[in-house]
């Protein structure tokens, strides 16, 4: 609990209205009842801002006149969400104190405060800094290093070597550290080349659940300082993905892609290899991204939704645009003859 003053203090904005109710969670502002506080960062929502029921709203100072109830008046309301729900954020941590079931080898070193959750193997040379937390059913492969106060849900795998910076946090089923893609032909027979590079992995990144970061083949993998990942997207190795650049859910990208700083990347983005990507590039969802990039932008080539009649006569036609462009090219050379003879 704490009151709306406090949370103003705490985010360096302004109360209009009473600064003594007291705020125990945050809701929308439909749902929102007595004791909550909700936000308006889209202007599409003020209809809702005069039957609220939240104690206070979150919101900026050009909106304050239209609200009906006590207001937390931001510059970024949004920023200020994200701020009052870490304030009042009630998420367990993954595990608490070393579990007894827990298997560290003797050889580990183990920082001051470390959690370790059930079932947990720490395996050879693995160096857990201050303020670790290891969930259940973890896996730290040998000569792992996991920096300070970073975090692992339940089921996350680290493979050997693999080196992760400090408050970071890995969300459950996340495997770092799994073999790259990398295999030679013998004549029909695939030969498995071994991969021996590792994953680095900077400071404050946060990567969501069942995602896969390959370890390099030769050289490292490596992510840089808050890097956002999100659920189920597939980094391959020798991928090397710049500060603050934001990734979607099911994006993919292949091997030895060099993407920059801070770049975003919608959903399902599929990004080739041996490519590079330059600082502040944007792509849309469904992107192809087959070349490489050199000058930033919003970038697009996925084809959206159409009812399906349209679409079937749209595809029908795409196999006839070669010979639609030969016969343009055509005409366009018949015109400018014809142009030319007067």
């Amino acid at each position: 609990m704490i009151t709306l003053g406090e949370l103003a203090k705490k985010l360096g904005g302004s109360v209009q209205g009473d600064e003594t109710v007291e705020i125990s969670s945050l809701a929308t502002l439909q749902d929102a009842c007595a004791g909550q506080i909700a936000f308006l960062a889209n202007v599409k929502y003020r209809q809702h801002l005069e039957n609220t029921n939240a104690s206070a709203v979150i919101l900026a100072a050009n909106q304050a006149k239209f609200c009906s109830t006590n207001a937390l008046v931001l510059d970024n309301p949004y920023l200020g969400f994200a701020l009052v729900a870490q304030l009042l954020d009630t998420t367990p941590k993954a595990s608490s104190g070393i579990h007894s079931s827990a298997v560290i080898d003797a050889t580990a070193t183990i920082g001051n405060e470390v959690s370790i959750g059930a079932n947990s193997v720490i395996e050879s040379g693995v160096n857990l800094a201050d303020g670790v937390v290891i969930g259940a059913n973890c896996f730290v492969g040998k000569n792992a290093f996991i920096g300070e106060r970073t975090q692992l849900w339940s089921n996350v795998s680290i493979y050997h070597n693999v080196e992760i910076g400090n408050d970071c946090l890995v969300q459950a089923n996340t495997a770092i550290g799994s073999d790259g893609f990398g295999y030679a032909n013998d004549k029909g027979r695939w030969v498995k080349i071994p991969q021996l590079g590792a994953v680095i992995i900077g400071n404050n990144v946060e990567i969501g659940a069942c995602t896969t970061i390959d370890r390099g083949a030769l050289e490292n993998t490596i992510i840089g300082d808050n890097v956002i990942l999100d659920n189920q997207i597939q980094i391959a190795h020798n991928v090397q993905i710049g500060s603050s650049t934001a990734i979607a859910g099911c994006t993919v990208i292949a091997g030895s892609t060099v993407i920059g700083k801070n770049c975003t990347i919608a959903g399902m983005v599929g990004i080739n290899g041996h490519i590079s990507i330059c600082d502040g590039s944007i792509f849309t969802g469904m992107s192809m991204v087959t070349k490489s990039v050199t000058e930033p932008g919003v970038y697009s080539s996925g084809t959206p939704a159409l009812p399906n009649k349209e679409w079937r006569k749209n595809a029908s036609r795409y196999k006839h645009l070669d010979s639609m462009y030969k016969k343009v090219a055509e005409l366009e050379k018949l015109v400018q003859e014809l142009k030319d003879q007067k």
